[in-house]
């Protein structure tokens, strides 16, 4: 729970936001404008708590529908996920040159399902099953850009940032040419968005949202948005900040997102950098970061990696490499994300411009179980979730701990696919350990030898 003290500022400052979804005397919003549907979620997981599965709607099924995804929802559960992350299901825009079915990133309206995915009636079924296995659902939000057809375009040509010229132009810098950018110095686009991500909670009993090129868009955005949001349901709504800037967690975000990690964890393996490399990405995304609590979501993949740079088992040594690194990446003072595939090994590549099914049917039973061993783990440990991180690492092995005042996690894993001895710090040595997956007694010595891509988790 974020302190007191931000939740009355965010209260204060978003009292002109909040009239977009209408709001009742003391700053909470007003639901008379939308009925509620659905109640809130009881088994809502803390930010701390937060395991991530990303759904791209296109790959996870045959049919690529909403309705896919529910029919896998053992799947997910199973897993050990408790929050389902949806990218966007919204109407595409049809002037978007990007793929056969244009990026999902280009939407034509804020208020809608897609026709692709299927209905509204299709998203609250899957909520509330969602809801009734304790797995919490959140949804992609679009706020920085629109499609080149969607109505605000022209009903609201001034919501748009124009050039020279005065015509409407793309997100600058970017060459997201399929997308025009909207001007958030217009108090009116403010409360045009606000009013459509509260729609979605209103509407479909959503539980938060994942946040688009957040580092795109005003803080001050944000902060009213994410303060309207979390007003509306007597829960704890997660939101995710993909981006990097700092002051989200002071827009009361959750999470924002592990950019540094990744780049350094995928050149650890294709320029041959030093698995030490990675405390120090750690210690740059936490860099000015004064909350102990908040947290950073990491990956091994995600819907746009996956497509620029590659599968867990193309960049990361294969099968033991991608679990290898997966360990490492879900225990470092993280919140661990599962892009839609990867839990079976899944070894191609997943574009989300088109229809691209994922074929099941490959699934690795021992990679699901070894993804299962480590989420279960985290799941039950205080000192990964909250704990105090230390580095430890080598050139081959990634190795820290996670400590709490009653519990120490030590997680050494080799990042190389040769073998190697590790030197183990004097202070870590003793017979004190056990193994966090067998519950086995086990002993470190000043050396311990590593296998390829080996990974031990010991604990006390």
């Amino acid at each position: 729970m974020k302190n007191l003290f931000l939740n009355i500022l965010f209260t204060l400052c978003s009292i002109t936001a909040l009239t977009s979804c209408g709001s009742n005397d003391d700053g909470t919003a007003d639901s008379s404008q939308y009925d509620q549907y659905g109640t809130p979620f009881s088994n809502m997981p803390q930010p701390k708590d937060a395991i991530i599965y990303q759904v791209n709607l296109r790959a996870f099924s045959a049919e690529g529908t909403i309705n896919g995804v529910r029919e896998r929802l053992e799947h997910i559960q199973s897993l050990g996920a408790n929050v389902i992350y949806l990218m966007p299901i919204y109407p595409v825009g049809v002037l978007n040159s990007v793929g056969e079915l244009g990026s999902p990133y280009s939407v034509r309206d804020y208020k809608s399902v897609g026709a692709e995915y299927g209905t509204l009636q299709d998203l609250r079924a899957l909520v509330d099953e969602a809801h009734s296995m304790n797995m919490a659902v959140i949804l992609d939000w679009v706020a920085n850009h629109t499609s080149w057809d969607n109505a605000w375009i022209t009903e609201h040509p001034e919501w748009y940032l124009k050039d020279e010229d005065g015509n409407i132009t793309p997100p600058p810098g970017t060459g997201w040419n399929d997308v025009a950018q909207l001007d958030f110095d217009n108090t009116e686009v403010r409360e045009a968005m606000i009013d459509a991500m509260c729609y979605w909670v209103y509407n479909a009993n959503i539980d938060g949202f994942r946040c688009d090129y957040a580092d795109g868009v005003p803080q001050t955005f944000w902060a009213d948005a994410v303060s309207t949001v979390r007003s509306i349901k007597n829960q704890e709504m997660l939101m995710l900040a993909e981006g990097t800037r700092n002051n989200h967690f002071n827009a009361d975000f959750d999470y924002t997102f592990g950019f540094r990690y990744f780049d350094a964890l995928k050149n650890v393996f294709s320029e041959g950098e030093p698995a030490s490399s990675l405390q120090n990405a750690n210690a740059e995304e936490y860099a000015n970061n004064y909350n102990n609590d908040d947290r950073i979501v990491r990956y091994t993949t995600n819907h746009d990696v996956n497509i620029t740079d590659g599968s867990p088992i193309e960049l990361f040594g294969g099968k033991p490499g991608s679990m290898a690194t997966f360990v490492v990446t879900a225990y470092m003072k993280s919140i661990p994300m599962i892009y839609n595939g990867q839990e079976i090994g899944y070894a191609p590549r997943i574009p989300f411009f088109n229809q691209t099914p994922i074929d099941w049917s490959t699934a690795d039973a021992d990679i699901f179980a070894q993804y299962q061993q480590i989420i279960d783990f985290r799941k039950n440990s205080e000192a990964i979730k909250t704990g105090v991180y230390n580095g430890y690492s080598s050139n081959a092995i990634s190795a820290f701990t996670m400590k709490t005042d009653t519990d120490t996690v030590l997680v050494l894993s080799n990042l190389t696919n040769g073998n190697v001895n590790y030197t183990v710090p004097p202070s870590l040595v003793g017979d004190s350990w056990i193994n966090a997956f067998t519950d086995q007694s086990m002993a470190l010595s000043s050396q311990i030898a590593l296998s390829p891509y080996e990974y031990i988790v010991l604990k006390k």
